[in-house]
């Protein structure tokens, strides 16, 4: 093994290649404001990603339609209720 390995900056580089986790969960229409209820189109659940750290990225009609956009941009989106 090469005594001048650099086990830190493996470590770093391992952790910014792992990918980012985006959350999925069901909203409910009634709690949105009332400027995205009227675009709701008559949906009782909406669906919001947001980042690790909980900010808003998206909202949309589908849950699958949530995580396909998570995937599209580099992201690995889980559950969340």
């Amino acid at each position: 093994m090469d005594r001048n390995y650099d086990f830190e900056k493996h470590r770093a580089v391992a952790k910014s290649d792992a990918p980012k986790i985006a959350y999925v969960r069901p909203v409910k229409v009634c709690d949105l404001p009332q400027d995205v209820q009227a675009r709701a189109q008559g949906r009782q659940t909406l669906y919001a990603l947001h980042d690790a750290d909980g900010a808003p990225l998206a909202l949309v009609a589908e849950r699958d339609m949530a995580f396909m956009l998570a995937r599209q941009n580099d992201l690995a989106p889980v559950n969340a209720h």
